[in-house]
């Protein structure tokens, strides 16, 4: 049976993690960052080594090309991302890169010519770390977002997208027709290591709803205020999460909410929070569901600012809804894992991807492989080089079978 050369691609996995290495570790290649141009040139210069055509498009989504015997027929896409977020790990989006680089190589080494040409893709600012929302590339070549409205998102510097992408972006047209889209990731969570599994086969993805939530109250001396007639809004704050983790345990199952920021205005140790903001990430694997999370969060949350005298302004960041992939597209993964005799089941993603965006563009799919304890988005984040391979030989005869089908 085909397979991919594990050795190789984990070789390019430890090369790829040089680029933006932290002191831990770890990675940090910020979208738009010149160690994410440098780990884009790498992959280019590697792709260009196995004959590829490399070009990209306006939002700077970087595409290489194998030709296949019919070059006009709509290709198959593999691929993910290769930003990260401030101390990152080494895995998160470049196993899904690279294993689609070795799933090319292999090919060659066997001297096989698929039907259907073959494409890597690199999506622009995947992690929403820089540059918010998160998948904006992707986001941009699926017609989910106009060009022109991410081009001036800005980081946190006022930096703008459009500026740091200034000779970055080409010629190949945003929304052209794909095949197929098929992303190995890692896991990103726990379930299939504590589930002694080689892979799972994702159907899906949840609901994913970013909240902004800011809070007014009054600022005063922590010595002279009673406490009585206090507008306290950390206080506020503090009831609010509370009643947040309260929500999610109502809603399952499925039901998850996380409060990851809480910034402070002018905060002092001797001094009543008068403002701050928080954000909140709401999830759930069924959209209606979803909606009525949606819906008792903003009642709850503007219940406890009425009581306590508070201003509360809720904002909707991002919204992206639950997702279903493409039936044929599963079905491919699933039988090439079992080819392979893998320990296997179905899963619903619980993180954003890109192949959600793609899933509005064109038939896709999911593949994860466990990571080491779960852990992602940290320095630790680790997968062994036996997952790595088993994942790449799943996506290898999937796009083998997608891109030769009649």
């Amino acid at each position: 049976m085909l397979h991919v050369n594990g050795p190789r691609l984990w070789d390019s996995l430890m090369t790829m993690a040089t680029i933006g290495a932290t002191a831990n570790g770890g990675v940090q290649r910020l979208a738009l960052s010149a160690e994410d141009f440098a780990a884009r040139a790498q992959l280019a210069d590697w792709c260009h080594q196995a004959g590829m055509s490399v070009d990209s498009d306006a939002i700077g989504n970087l595409f290489a090309r194998r030709e296949g015997r019919n070059p006009q027929a709509a290709p198959v896409v593999m691929g993910s991302h290769l930003d990260s977020p401030p101390d990152g790990g080494r895995f998160d989006g470049s196993v899904g890169v690279l294993a689609a680089l070795e799933v090319v190589r292999s090919l060659n080494d066997a001297c096989m010519t698929t039907e259907r040409p073959l494409e890597i893709v690199v999506w622009t600012n995947q992690q929403g770390s820089r540059f918010a929302p998160a998948m904006l590339g992707s986001a941009v070549f699926a017609g989910l977002l106009p060009l022109a409205s991410a081009q001036v998102v800005e980081d946190m510097y006022g930096v703008s997208l459009g500026t740091a992408l200034s000779g970055h972006s080409g010629s190949l047209p945003l929304g052209r027709a794909l095949d197929a889209y098929f992303e190995l990731h890692i896991e990103q969570g726990p379930i299939l290591e504590q589930a002694g599994l080689d892979i799972g086969v994702v159907t899906g993805s949840q609901a994913i709803c970013w909240l902004d939530a800011t809070l007014e109250g009054q600022a005063a001396h922590a010595g002279t205020t009673p406490m009585a007639l206090r507008k306290d809004a950390l206080f506020a704050a503090a009831s609010m999460v509370c009643q947040l983790e309260r929500l999610a345990t109502d809603f399952q199952p499925g039901g998850m909410v996380t409060v990851g920021q809480l910034q402070i205005a002018r905060a002092a140790r001797n001094s009543v929070p008068g403002q701050l903001s928080f954000s909140i990430d709401l999830r759930h694997p069924d959209e209606d569901s979803m909606h009525a999370l949606r819906s008792c969060c903003s009642e709850s949350l503007h219940a406890i600012a009425r009581a306590r005298g508070i201003g509360l302004t809720l904002r909707q960041r991002w919204y992206s809804p639950a997702v279903h992939f493409d039936d044929s597209c599963v079905a491919a993964l699933r039988e090439a894992g079992r080819q392979w005799g893998y320990r296997q089941q179905d899963m619903v993603s619980g993180a954003g991807h890109d192949a959600i965006h793609l899933a509005a563009q064109c038939p896709s799919a999911m593949l994860f492989i466990p990571c080491h304890q779960g852990i992602s988005h940290h320095e630790a984040e680790n997968v062994s080089p036996e997952a790595v391979n088993r994942g790449a030989n799943v996506l290898l005869h999937a796009v083998l079978q997608r891109s030769n089908r009649d």
